[in-house]
C-alpha cells in the first residue's frame, strides 16, 4: 500500500525527488505519512481535496482485500 500511494504522489508532483512515505502500524491499522514538496501540496490535495479522496478510497479498496484498516495523512 505505501507503495501505491508513492507511485500516485510521485506521478503528479513537480519534484517527485521530495515525496516520502513513511508507514506506522498500530493498534486500529496502518497509518501511512505522506511528506511532499510545500509547493506541490495543492497537487496533491486537488480541488476541493479530490485527489487525496481519490487516493484515500484506493488504500481502503486495497485495505479491505488485506482485511485491515488504513489511514492517510499528508504533511
Amino acid at each position: 500500500m505505501k507503495e501505491l500511494i508513492e507511485y500516485i504522489a510521485k506521478s503528479i508532483v513537480n519534484k517527485p525527488e521530495d515525496v516520502v512515505v513513511t508507514e506506522e502500524e498500530g493498534s486500529e491499522g496502518v497509518l501511512l505519512k505522506l511528506h511532499v514538496a510545500q509547493e506541490d501540496m495543492g497537487r496533491v490535495i486537488g480541488k476541493q481535496g479530490r485527489v487525496v479522496q481519490a487516493m484515500r478510497t484506493l488504500l481502503r479498496v486495497a485495505a479491505v482485500k488485506k482485511g485491515t484498516r488504513v489511514e492517510l495523512e499528508i504533511i
